[in-house]
C-alpha cells in the first residue's frame, strides 16, 4: 500500500513514516522544511529509511506531487501552520498554508484519486477557548479542572473558532468532513489535544513540552504564559500513529467521522505538573519567568475519548511517565 504524508518529516511526520515503513508501506513524504529543526528528522528517515522519496514543496504547490497524490491509497493530512502566535503575526500565510492547502489537497484527490482514505490532523484549538465551561481551581494539585465536563470534551461541543490559526484549522477540518458528504471520499478527521514522543524538538509557541524538557536539557528558563495551571491530556505520538493505523484499516465503519483524541483524564496534567516531573527526571529545576496569557488559550483541555474508543477499539496504552522518559533520552541523544 502506498501512503503520501504531508508534513512527513515533521515531529508526527517522522514517527508516522517510520511506522508505514517498518510494515511494509511504500511513503512518499511532501515537507517545505519550514520547521526548525526537521532537517534532523530528515536524516533520520534518509538513513533508516532510503527507499521512502522525500520532496520538498509547500503542500499548497500540487503540481510538485499530484502524481503521487494520484496513486496512492493512503493521505495522511499533517502538514500546516501550527502555532496561534505565528497565525496573529502572519495569518495570511497560516490561511494559505492550512485552510488552501487542504482545500487545494482535497479537491486534487476529488478529481484524480476518489478512492484514497484522507486522514486529517485537526485541533482542539476547533472548539476555542471553552470559557463558557465551569472551570475551578485546586491550588494544591496546581491545576484547573472543569466541572462543566468532568470526563473530558466530547464531539458534540460547539465549534468556536478564535485566532486565525483557529479559523484556518477549522475551516480544513469542515472541509474534509464535507469532502466526504458531498464527494464522497473517504475522509477523517482528527481533532488533537498535545502530542508529544521522540523526534520534537518543541518551540515556544507550539509544542510545549518538548519545549520544556528542551529548555531544561540546556539549564535556561521556562516563560509560562498565564499562571501555570492551565490543563491538557497529554498523549504519546506512538499511540496516535496507532489511532491512525487503525482508521485506515477501519475506513469502511467510520468515513466522514470526526474525531476528540488526546491522552483523556488519566493523562491531564498542568503545564506547572509537568514542569516538576521534568525536575525529577532531571533532577534539577530551571528558573520560571511568567507572561500574560496567550489570545485564546484554553484553561483546561481533556479529551474525552469514548467516541474512538467505540468506533475503533483505541485507547491510551502510553503512561505519562513512559513518554515524557522516551522524550527526554531522545533529546539528550540528539539535541546536544
Amino acid at each position: 500500500m502506498k501512503v503520501l504524508i504531508t508534513g512527513g518529516v515533521g515531529f508526527i511526520g517522522t514517527n508516522a513514516a517510520h511506522h508505514f515503513a517498518s510494515i511494509g508501506y511504500q511513503v512518499t513524504i511532501v515537507d517545505d522544511f519550514s520547521r526548525q529543526g526537521v532537517e534532523l528528522n530528515a536524516a533520520f528517515i534518509k538513513r533508516s529509511y532510503p527507499n521512502i522519496e522525500i520532496v520538498h514543496s509547500d503542500v499548497c504547490q500540487i503540481e510538485n506531487y499530484l502524481e503521487h497524490l494520484k496513486t496512492c491509497q493512503v493521505v495522511l493530512h499533517l502538514a500546516g501552520q501550527t502555532a496561534v502566535t505565528t497565525s496573529l503575526q502572519n495569518p495570511e500565510h497560516d490561511f494559505q498554508v492550512n485552510a488552501r492547502g487542504t482545500f487545494l489537497l482535497l479537491d486534487a484527490l476529488r478529481k484524480f484519486n476518489q478512492k484514497a482514505i484522507i486522514i486529517y490532523s485537526s485541533t482542539n484549538k476547533v472548539y476555542g477557548d471553552l470559557s463558557h465551561h465551569q472551570i475551578e481551581l485546586d491550588e494544591k494539585q496546581k491545576m484547573y479542572f472543569n466541572t462543566t465536563c468532568p470526563d473530558g470534551v466530547d464531539e458534540s461541543e460547539q465549534l468556536r473558532f478564535l485566532s486565525p490559526y483557529g479559523c484556518s484549522k477549522g475551516a480544513a477540518d469542515q472541509y474534509v468532513l464535507d469532502y466526504n458528504h458531498s464527494f464522497g471520499l473517504k475522509t477523517v478527521v482528527f481533532r488533537q489535544s498535545c502530542i508529544y514522543g521522540e523526534h520534537q524538538i518543541g518551540v515556544e509557541d507550539q509544542g510545549w513540552l518538548a519545549f520544556f524538557s528542551t529548555q531544561f536539557l540546556r539549564h535556561l528558563p521556562i516563560t509560562i504564559y498565564g499562571d501555570g495551571f492551565q490543563v491538557r491530556d497529554l498523549l504519546y505520538v506512538g499511540d496516535l500513529i496507532v489511532a491512525y493505523q487503525l482508521a485506515i484499516d477501519k475506513i469502511d465503519q467510520i468515513s466522514g467521522e470526526v474525531f476528540n483524541i488526546g491522552g483523556g483524564s488519566t493523562n491531564a496534567f498542568s503545564l506547572l505538573n509537568i514542569i516538576d516531573r521534568l525536575a525529577q527526571i532531571y533532577g534539577y529545576s530551571v528558573p520560571i519567568n511568567y507572561s500574560k496569557p496567550r489570545v485564546a488559550d484554553q484553561k483546561y483541555f481533556v479529551s474525552n475519548n469514548n467516541k474512538i474508543n467505540e468506533k475503533i477499539s483505541w485507547s491510551t496504552q502510553t503512561t505519562v511517565a513512559d513518554g515524557l522518559k522516551r522524550l527526554v533520552d531522545w533529546q539528550q541523544q540528539n539535541l546536544v
